[in-house]
């Protein structure tokens, strides 16, 4: 649904029961077209070109609604750092995030994400189930980058290994 045409945003409202508006398939249209998982802010400034009266309350507003009916999905401010805004993302196939040291998010190729998610061990998903009494929907999982040349990574490279 990334790349959707105006009838497939109005059909995707109807089926979750939105409310199509010409702000809304603007929003929305914007954001399934992002690869830099937008905050509220960048999406305002995207949005407002081609729709001057459009307030940043009604940015937040809609993408609260689109999160609450399944289009997009919040992502938590900038973990590498001291908070910062929520950014959103339309692409709700499983997928995994780099977070940058600047709050940036980033798609894992799908190949390597497909790696770490299957190397998840099951054994260990059914025990969080049975001893949280939940039942686990999806994995969300993130990297987080440090700074060029600011960090060594989390493994050792071979380089490290001698003594």
């Amino acid at each position: 649904m990334l790349d959707s045409t105006l009838q497939d945003i109005r059909e995707l409202f109807s089926r979750r029961g939105i409310r199509c508006t010409k702000q809304r398939e603007e929003i929305y249209s914007a954001l399934a077209a992002s690869k830099s998982h937008p905050t509220a802010e960048e999406l305002y400034g995207t949005v407002r070109q081609s729709q001057p009266g459009l307030s940043l309350a009604t940015i937040y507003n809609t993408l609260e609604v689109f999160t609450r009916r399944g289009l997009c999905r919040r992502l938590p401010g900038n973990p590498a750092g001291p908070g910062g805004p929520c950014r959103f993302d339309a692409d709700l196939s499983d997928h995994l995030h780099v977070v940058t040291s600047d709050g940036k998010v980033c798609d894992v190729p799908t190949d390597l994400g497909d790696e770490v998610l299957a190397h998840l061990p099951r054994d260990l998903m059914t025990k969080i189930e049975r001893r949280m009494g939940v039942t686990l929907d999806r994995v969300s999982i993130e990297f987080i980058a440090a700074e060029p040349g600011g960090g060594r990574g989390l493994w050792p490279g071979p380089d490290d290994m001698a003594d």
